[in-house]
């Protein structure tokens, strides 16, 4: 089995932005239920122990956590690199600087559009954009590497170039372009997010043109596909999350699966979760798949395709990822695109 290459350390779910399209699950973690700063220290050790190289210090908003520099330092003594994946509304100079010197290695900041009104509207927070811009800037004096991240859909691949020279302006090294993934708040923002197939080739083609003057890593959506992606490499392969309340995931949208039982950080190791666990070794390998992923020549490389929109998307996690066009749920994703037309939504918020 092979070990994972990466840790998502989920810190907590508090986050003072509000985007309708947000990984995390509908049901938040409250503050009060997340792990401790000696948990995480723990769950770390035990990462660096398995062959994890890297965690990804994440949330919501990871910033929120008053003990975010214990954490970070934790993380680094354990001998993980150390990335910071923040909307950097709350990020600044005494922060940055406790951060670096606790061995923060590389932050990876989310903008929601290059134009600020826009933005804003997308992310639910006056100000943020500005905000969002201070931080790139102190990120580049503190001499740490930077990647913008930038979640496009419908509501703003219109300015996609936009985008990408803003993060040039800023200083970033690498930019992420990721489609909408559609789970969780996602799923529920879905009619207002999907984007038409003439923007989707349009993106493509600005991407296309715009690499080899910046780094850009493109991830694209689903919906308009005919082979799903390999997801995480495959089902507990490469990768493990660790949600606020000590969940251990085999993928960060793993708990959107209702009715599936994960192990927990404060009842079990994260060596036996992921070796052990039933719902690690559920989706490992080949031999769980249905026809027609059993015996396809591209079972070994897109491994069935996403558990997690499998479930959202046929109310059956075992079933094959709709993406594929030989699912015989495949139509399920030219329905969802004839039914978006809305752009309302549904912001992302504690109840």
């Amino acid at each position: 089995m092979n070990a994972p290459l990466a840790l998502l350390a989920e810190l907590t779910h508090r986050c003072p932005l509000r985007c309708p399209y947000c990984s995390n699950p509908a049901e938040l973690t409250r503050a009060s239920a997340e792990l401790t700063t000696a948990e995480w220290s723990r769950v770390f050790t035990e990462a660096a122990a398995l062959g994890c190289l890297q965690t990804h210090l994440s949330g919501g908003e990871p910033t929120a956590r008053r003990d975010i520099v214990d954490i970070t330092a934790a993380a680094h003594q354990a001998g993980l690199y150390t990335n910071l994946i923040t909307a950097g509304v709350l990020l600044d100079a005494a922060l940055l600087s406790r951060l670096t010197a606790a061995g923060l290695d590389h932050v990876q900041l989310s903008v929601q559009d290059a134009d600020t009104t826009n933005a804003e509207n997308i992310g639910g927070m006056p100000g943020a954009h500005a905000r969002k811009r201070t931080a790139a800037q102190l990120v580049r004096e503190a001499g740490l590497p930077l990647t913008i991240n930038a979640v496009v859909h419908r509501q703003n691949l219109h300015n996609l170039q936009a985008i990408i020279d803003l993060a040039r302006a800023w200083g970033a090294a690498r930019l992420e372009v990721a489609h909408v993934q559609y789970y969780g708040w996602a799923l529920a923002n879905r009619d207002a997010l999907l984007p038409t197939r003439a923007q989707l080739d349009e993106a493509t083609r600005i991407v296309n043109a715009a690499r080899g003057e910046l780094r850009i890593d493109y991830v694209v959506p689903d919906y308009h596909a005919h082979r799903p992606k390999p997801c995480m490499g495959g089902w507990g392969s490469r990768f493990l999350a660790v949600a606020p309340n000590g969940d251990v995931l085999p993928c960060h949208a793993a708990q959107s699966i209702t009715g599936m039982v994960f192990p927990n950080i404060r009842d079990t190791s994260l060596h036996d979760a992921w070796h052990h666990a039933p719902a690690f070794n559920r989706f490992r390998g080949t031999a769980w798949m249905p026809a027609p992923c059993q015996g396809c020549e591209r079972a070994e490389i897109d491994w069935g395709g996403c558990r997690c929109q499998a479930f959202a998307l046929t109310g059956d996690a075992a079933n094959t990822d709709p993406a594929c066009a030989l699912s015989p749920h495949h139509a399920v994703l030219a329905d969802a695109l004839e039914k978006a037309a809305t752009n309302t939504f549904r912001y992302r918020e504690f109840s």
